[in-house]
């Protein structure tokens, strides 16, 4: 199992949640069991999210998915996202 680790910040985190469990079904079907979100204290609208991928191609497929791109630009995602891979 591989964790993908992708730390970004958000303009709104509420309206990023929303739009978060909205493509939940279409992680899921790219092969993600689950993910986990996490919320710095110091500044809640810098968000952590580990994903769960059977191997790495899987986790960097959905990363550069169109449908994924899409989303994080109605999300409100602020900047670059910092990714990372861990076994």
């Amino acid at each position: 199992m591989i964790k993908m680790y992708v730390r970004f910040k958000v303009a709104d985190f509420d309206k990023w949640k929303i739009v978060f469990e909205e493509v939940e079904p279409f992680r899921k079907q790219s092969g993600s069991p689950g993910a986990h979100v996490f919320r710095n204290n110091a500044n809640p609208n810098e968000v952590l999210v580990i994903t769960d991928w059977g191997n790495k191609e899987q986790g960097m497929k959905f990363g550069q998915s169109p449908e994924l791109k899409n989303a994080i630009e109605r999300a409100g995602v602020i900047g670059a996202q910092e990714i990372s891979f861990a076994e």
